[in-house]
């Protein structure tokens, strides 16, 4: 027989038996769309993270600092001389903490910053509206601040907010500028954040010493540089403390993204193919039991000419025909839910490759499983599946006369 012909009748099979073939196809359905679903959130993640990182600029360097004993933290004066040694072009140490921001009736918990005049040109942030925070919002200790887009869209909805008075933990701020939107990643939204000049901030959050700051290189070219100098210079003040502080570049940290991205999707997609080996199971013992029900067809196939080959054939085109039409279902449902998991805030990336990969992963389960049955049908002695009745196998019972005539007979 031709493939055609093959095909013919391994669709008419799979036809004739729609409730078991959807049953069938399920596991390969689930696993499908859940191997899709996962690494799509995972890459969308990782991507989120990525495109925050590399809007720092490919020539940030962030320090923490972790001290000496009771030291733990470097006062505001030291961190800003760090802006005076080889390859580093501007510096700015940050205060963080969290606080509740309040305005009319409507509040919301956010992280706030306290920051200098050089933040926004080292983070690489903007404003969209208003003004950023200056010199004498610092050196005078304003109660200003600059709120992210997030929180003005919590807060104050439509409204202009520049100008306006909010209450961080009852005290009274002025808003001066809007920060442009970032979005959101694993380690928390950019937008729903505020930042305070310094000397306010380290009032406001009772934290004198800095721990984290945030370096410039002078171009992309003099990180390494960079780098080198802020050891040399960390480590003659920590007096060569080696847990003193942590010196990271942008670079690293998209380094060590790509990392852990690579290894978070090999795990989720690991465990998704868990449903895909279930499924594949589920495909072979229905076959097993297709081949038991149509024991009698295979013999009168046999029995007019069909081959070895043929069965073989057949009965793993229905497997594959099985398996791809519920890896066709399970890219569908598995894509609709990356984008319903969007609509949540959380980004995702649905890339064709791990649509591709997924799918001839069903075929090949499919396949895989389908080798068995198939190849016990094609074993079948066709004298003996003649023989069989449709559903169990067993022989025929010969026919049986009168008493009369098989006493006659004797």
């Amino acid at each position: 027989m031709n493939i055609i012909s093959l095909l013919r009748v391994a669709w008419d099979s799979i036809v004739a038996n729609k409730m078991r073939t959807g049953l069938t196809m399920l596991g390969i359905i689930i696993g499908v769309a859940s191997v899709i679903a996962l690494v799509s959130i995972g890459q969308g993640t990782t991507a989120s993270i990525k495109s925050s990182i590399e809007s720092m600029g490919s020539n940030m360097v962030m320090v923490s600092i972790r001290g000496r004993g009771v030291d733990t933290t470097l006062p505001y004066d030291d961190c800003k001389e760090l802006a005076g040694i080889d390859a580093v072009g501007a510096v700015a140490p940050v205060v963080s903490g969290s606080t509740t921001v309040k305005y009319g009736t409507e509040s919301v918990d956010v992280s706030v910053e306290g920051v200098d005049y050089d933040y926004m040109a080292v983070r690489n942030r903007k404003v969209s509206a208003g003004r950023a925070l200056g010199n004498l919002d610092c050196d005078n200790r304003l109660k200003t601040v600059v709120l992210g887009s997030g929180v003005v869209k919590d807060l104050f909805g439509a409204l202009n907010p520049i100008g306006e008075t909010v209450k961080l933990n009852g005290v009274q701020f002025t808003v001066t500028g809007v920060l442009e939107s970032v979005g959101s990643s694993m380690s928390g939204s950019g937008d729903d954040v505020v930042l305070m000049p310094i000397t306010t901030a380290q009032r406001f959050l009772y934290s004198a010493g800095i721990s984290t700051v945030y370096v410039q290189a002078e171009n992309s070219g003099m990180v390494d540089a960079a780098i080198a100098s802020l050891e040399e210079y960390l480590n003659e003040l920590f007096r060569d403390y080696q847990d003193a502080f942590i010196i990271v570049s942008s670079e690293e940290m998209l380094s060590t993204v790509s990392e852990i991205s690579n290894t978070m999707s090999m795990l989720l997609g690991g465990i998704a193919s868990i449903s895909l080996l279930v499924g594949g199971i589920g495909i072979m013992n229905i076959m097993m039991v297709s081949v038991t029900e149509r024991t009698r067809e295979i013999g009168i196939r046999k029995a007019i000419g069909a081959k070895r080959r043929d069965i073989l054939t057949q009965f793993l085109i229905e497997a594959a025909v099985v398996s791809g039409a519920g890896g066709i279902v399970g890219i569908i449902l598995g894509w609709g839910a990356a984008v319903m998991v969007s609509y949540f805030g959380m980004e995702t990336v649905v890339s064709g490759w791990i649509v591709i990969v997924a799918f001839i992963f069903s075929v090949g389960i499919g396949i895989f499983f389908g080798i068995y049955p198939a190849n016990k049908a094609a074993g079948l002695n066709p004298v003996e599946a003649l023989r069989s009745e449709s559903g169990g196998g067993a022989k025929r019972p010969r026919p049986q006369g009168s008493g009369v005539r098989d006493q006659g007979a004797r």
